[in-house]
């Protein structure tokens, strides 16, 4: 998409970097097609975001948020259907893994929790970026979240530290939400979560009744 190559840069590397690895790999069903893929796209955006964290100041983060704007919420959506896919897609995996030698499917097991590792992280950084956007391009007199030391210009780090509270504790912790718009952003953040973590104490599980069982 044009769009995304424009606004998005590093997602949309990172998307093609993955379509082309999962097209290329030589591997024998499509969901392993599919899930290798997605983990070269996944990583390879969390790699470019925490270089950007890294150097990014509040004055690029205003400046990145303003360039992404457009069409941000599509963009946010599109990735979270994605994320929760390709749990389903390891489910497929793992079915198929219970028939595998015990080496290879001690390869499975590490693979699928790569991936939903990968898929966790993705989301609590994708949910940042656009908690940025929509503090910065708050037009309202008040500041659309409220750090509790007052900050005003805050950074990629803040944006973490509140997405992954989210993600984590299912609560904003000492961080005030001060518009509508923004709370229907973490109450949907808040039920992807609880999927995901859902998910992952359910892996776990069928992880452990494979390896002991």
């Amino acid at each position: 998409m044009p769009f995304l190559a424009r606004t998005h840069p590093r997602l949309s590397s990172a998307a093609v970097l993955g379509l082309a690895v999962g097209i290329l790999v030589p591997t024998e069903t499509l969901a392993s097609k599919i899930l290798i893929g997605w983990n070269a796209g996944v990583w390879t955006y969390l790699v470019l975001m925490l270089w950007l964290t890294i150097r990014a100041k509040a004055e690029d983060v205003k400046r990145i948020a303003e360039i992404e704007d457009e069409n941000a919420g599509l963009v946010l959506f599109m990735v979270c259907i994605a994320a929760i896919a390709s749990l389903a897609t390891i489910t497929f995996e793992l079915v198929g893994s219970k028939e595998l030698a015990t080496t290879e499917r001690l390869l499975h097991y590490a693979f699928t929790g790569v991936t939903v590792i990968g898929s966790w992280l993705l989301i609590g950084v994708i949910f940042s970026v656009h908690y940025a956007r929509l503090y910065y391009t708050w037009s309202g007199k008040e500041p659309a979240l409220r750090f509790a030391e007052g900050l005003l210009t805050p950074n990629y780090w803040d944006f973490l530290y509140f997405s992954f509270t989210i993600g984590v504790a299912v609560q904003t912790s000492d961080v005030g939400v001060a518009t509508r718009g923004l709370r229907k952003v973490v109450l949907g953040q808040s039920l992807i979560g609880f999927v995901f973590n859902t998910a992952i104490l359910g892996f776990s599980i069928n992880i452990a009744a494979g390896l002991f069982g």
